[in-house]
């Protein structure tokens, strides 16, 4: 067992460049005090699971240019079999470390055997060691329509990753997948056998390497929406690109993990403020503007909006002001059949952000008092580790 959990343990920091197991955007960069590769991972339902996220093997023959498992690169290369794999995850559920599994896998050989060797291992950890939680599946690109199907039956959640927003965008990562062939119609396959037999009932997610490729924000925007309109998808994550030594892309300058952060803002209008991506505003050359929040942007572009009277607008229109978010925004409605709201302190003790709130709205038809900063020093701190927005 020591020598499984030593390859775990380099199959593990292997796995930290994927955020798709649902952590949040800076919570996969930071050793957990949990341990290398267990991470606090939030669940569709608010609930939090201990994830051990893990690479069944990091032998791979793809070229990435990004990626530090790519073909022809130094490095430790190790794999687990299925039953190695499965063994180390129960160890970690027994001595209550772990309360989920995310699995993914480089790709050595076919496709075809990499996700059969995936799947094997999750049926085990499900039929022998009878694990009924959390389990987070990769399909690979390419992956059959058979494997896309399991996974899905043996998954609360599966995932494609795109990497880039387009065929044009993914050509200059790879010379190895197809965006359409290998990518988006794995996803369509996986949202069809979800309806059909109501499995994955966490959906699918995918992510994107922003800045790896030259992609706009708007590129990557727009992919996105699209993805929620056709295939539903359950969550989009950005990973801001950080050059690897050996690589190709080795000498291009990193992200700015605020231009990350500001993806998760426009992510979170999309998903839960009821934005269309048509709305979000941008610069010249397509990108969101590094220095104020998008939703902020957006209200400042559209001054007919304003002011909201808090007492008498809908959900709708409470959503469009910065500083209320869903959850303040439904606490307005509740509050306001009580009494009218006419303070600020009022609006404050329903969650409020009342210093980004106070210049857009009336209270009992009048304008509360505001000092107003145009870029208020908190827009610039990062999103929290949780999959927190960092946007109201």
């Amino acid at each position: 067992m020591v020598d499984l959990i030593a390859k775990a343990t380099q199959l593990g920091r292997a796995a930290q460049y994927d955020l798709c197991g649902a952590c949040g955007p800076s919570a996969s960069r930071v050793r957990d005090d949990l341990g290398r590769w267990i991470y606090p991972a939030a669940l569709p339902d608010g609930r939090t699971v201990r994830l051990f996220k893990v690479l069944l093997t990091n032998v791979c023959e793809r070229d990435c240019a990004y990626c530090a498992n790519r073909a022809g690169r130094d490095g430790r290369r190790t794999s687990l079999t299925p039953d190695e794999l499965a063994a180390v995850f129960d160890e970690l559920v027994r001595r209550d470390l772990a309360t989920g599994l995310f699995l993914s896998s480089a790709v050595c050989g076919s496709v075809a055997s990499a996700m059969e060797r995936m799947i094997a291992a999750v049926e085990i950890v499900r039929r022998r060691y009878q694990f009924g939680g959390y389990v987070h599946l990769k399909i690979l690109p390419g992956a059959e329509r058979a494997a896309v199907e399991r996974a899905t039956q043996l998954a609360q959640r599966v995932s494609v990753n795109l990497e880039a927003p387009n065929a044009e965008r993914l050509a200059r990562l790879s010379t190895t997948k197809d965006f359409e062939r290998d990518l988006l119609e794995r996803m369509r396959w996986a949202r069809e056998f979800m309806l059909a037999q109501g499995t994955a009932r966490a959906g699918q997610t995918t992510q994107f390497v922003v800045g790896a490729a030259g992609e706009s924000d708007r590129e990557i925007i727009t992919t996105t929406s699209r993805l929620y309109r056709e295939l539903r998808l359950a969550r989009a994550y950005f990973s801001a690109f950080q050059p690897v030594p050996g690589t190709p892309l080795e000498g291009l300058p990193p992200t700015p993990t605020i231009r990350e952060h500001r993806l998760y803002q426009c992510d979170f209008l999309l998903r839960s403020y009821g934005f269309d991506h048509e709305e979000i505003v941008y610069d010249s050359l397509g990108n969101l503007p590094l220095d104020a929040d998008p939703k902020l942007v957006w209200a400042k572009r559209h001054p007919e909006w304003f002011p909201v009277d808090i007492n008498r607008a809908d959900r709708e229109a409470l959503l469009r002001v910065p500083g209320i978010g869903p959850r303040s925004a439904a606490r307005i409605l509740s509050a306001r059949r009580h009494g009218t709201l006419r303070d600020l302190e009022s609006l404050r003790r329903l969650g409020v952000v009342v210093q980004r709130a106070a210049p857009f709205v009336l209270l009992a038809g009048r304008r509360p008092p505001t000092q107003l900063t145009l870029w208020p020093q908190e827009e610039m701190q990062p999103a929290g580790p949780v999959g927190g927005s960092g946007l109201r």
